[in-house]
């Protein structure tokens, strides 16, 4: 005698009751049931992931979803009340790479998490029990969703990934941080055209950028590149030359505080001048500038940023231009050196007057360009340029392109500030967002400083009273 199969029955039935679990034990004999059922899972996972598991499937894996979930929103909202309350702390955690790694690890496994949270939802909607329009429906919200989120996570861990690359390729491990010096951190910015090695530069724009310690104010103090008889900080550059970058032992041509790495680099062991150049893995070149700085301006400076010339173009273009008021037509193109022929006759191109938006090349020809005006004035656009890129790097504007800034700023820059300064330094670098850059040029026009017979007890006054214009500092001789 064949037995008719038995049809399951469902909590409630044998006493005629209502179901009390209709979406685990659902009438899959309606397909309207089954259909609001799947949306209703859907929705339910998509808000809380892990929950579809917790009512309709399996209950280790809804463990493992809602628990994952939750500590994502706890450490979600941990951060940003620490964000809020603690910004420097926050910010150095975050920029923290083995912390990256981790938040790269978790993100990657949070996507993984819920594409296998997804699929399972799907299992659990019975999509054959589901009206006919639903079965197509319900699949595609779920794949859309699953990209969304899923994706969203996996594009996430990538971009924590090039952060952490690119810090990592920046930034020293191992440097000292330091306190600030008369409430400022002085950083020496070094613009060099690298050409096809490193050995032979000699930077094209040398400034100092003095970093309020509290409020973030920037000040720059722009040092012409042809400034003669520079002095030195206490060291062994002023060991070498007591009088100050001339005379006898000096061995480039014009003795110019452009020359000095050359000077050092090429023309001398520069590890024999700054004998713990190896160990420490710093260049003896750019610490002989950096004590040629000191000594001009009078301040203590800890670190150096070195920014090829040659691939700042690429920076610019990674955060899509730069916005640029032109006030005379300059030449692109490297001009006659020891004739007068006219622009005309050389230039490759021209940069009208007025307001543009510059790509990458366009700015670079902007900042090299003085053939047809002087190199006060190139300082000038060299400084404009750099307030410039500072008004692009905009939350919206580096995070939508975060990918080339930090590919392109690992190509571009060098510095000694040390991995565990960045959050404090990026603290800072919020302060200084609503405000404008100061800066002081040594130069005839800006400032009454003839680079060729400078004054350095009044180049150092110049700058205290620049930094500290409420007190008189009485200043150094010279």
């Amino acid at each position: 005698m064949t037995v008719a199969p038995r049809t399951p029955r469902r909590p409630g039935d044998e006493r005629g009751l209502v179901n009390p679990y209709p979406i685990r034990y659902p009438d899959s004999t309606s397909p309207a049931v089954m259909t609001r059922r799947a949306w209703w899972l859907v929705v339910v996972n998509l808000l809380i992931p892990g929950s579809a598991q917790a009512a309709a499937g399996n209950r280790r894996l809804a463990k493992l979803g809602l628990g994952a979930t939750l500590v994502m929103w706890v450490l979600a909202v941990l951060a940003v009340l620490v964000a809020v309350v603690w910004r420097p702390f926050f910010l150095t955690v975050v920029t923290n790479s083995l912390v990256l790694l981790i938040i790269q690890i978790a993100l990657v496994a949070y996507a993984v998490l819920w594409i296998v949270l997804a699929l399972d939802t799907l299992r659990l909607v019975r999509l054959i029990k589901t009206r006919p329009w639903a079965r197509l429906a319900v699949p595609a919200a779920v794949v859309a969703v699953t990209l969304v989120v899923s994706g969203g996570a996996g594009y996430a861990a990538v971009l924590v990934g090039s952060a952490r690359n690119a810090l990592g390729s920046v930034f020293s491990a191992g440097g000292p941080a330091v306190a600030p010096t008369d409430g400022y951190y002085n950083i020496l910015l070094l613009g060099v055209d690298s050409g096809a090695g490193r050995d032979s530069m000699r930077p094209d724009s040398i400034s100092v950028a003095s970093v309020n310690a509290d409020t973030g104010q920037v000040t720059i103090t722009g040092i012409p590149r042809d400034m003669k008889d520079v002095p030195f900080a206490p060291g062994p550059m002023q060991t070498l030359f007591p009088d100050g970058y001339k005379g006898k032992n000096c061995g480039t041509a014009h003795c110019a505080i452009n020359e000095i790495f050359t000077e050092v680099n090429v023309l001398r062991k520069g590890t024999d001048i700054y004998p713990d150049a190896t160990t420490y893995q710093y260049s003896p070149g750019i610490e002989a500038v950096k004590d040629a700085a000191e000594g001009v301006t009078g301040l203590t400076i800890p670190y150096y940023v070195f920014i090829d010339m040659d691939g700042f173009a690429a920076l610019i273009d990674a955060l899509g231009g730069i916005d640029i008021t032109v006030t005379e037509r300059l030449p692109k193109g490297w001009g006659p050196t020891y004739t007068n022929e006219p622009a005309s006759k050389w230039a490759i191109g021209w940069i009208e007057p007025g307001a543009q938006h510059m790509d990458g090349d366009t700015a670079q020809w902007y900042a090299r360009s003085r053939y047809t005006t002087s190199d006060w004035d190139r300082m000038l656009r060299q400084r404009q340029l750099q307030e410039a890129i500072l008004a692009q790097f905009t939350p919206a504007n580096v995070l939508s392109r975060f990918q080339d800034v930090a590919n392109a700023g690992t190509h571009i820059i060098e510095t000694d500030i040390p991995d565990s300064m960045i959050g404090y330094f990026l603290d800072l670098a919020i302060k200084a967002k609503g405000q404008p850059v100061q800066s002081l040029e040594l130069t005839p026009a800006g400032a009454n400083i003839d680079p060729d017979n400078p004054d350095f007890a009044t180049i150092r006054t110049l700058v205290a009273q620049k930094l500290h214009p409420s007190t008189a500092s009485p200043s150094p001789s010279d």
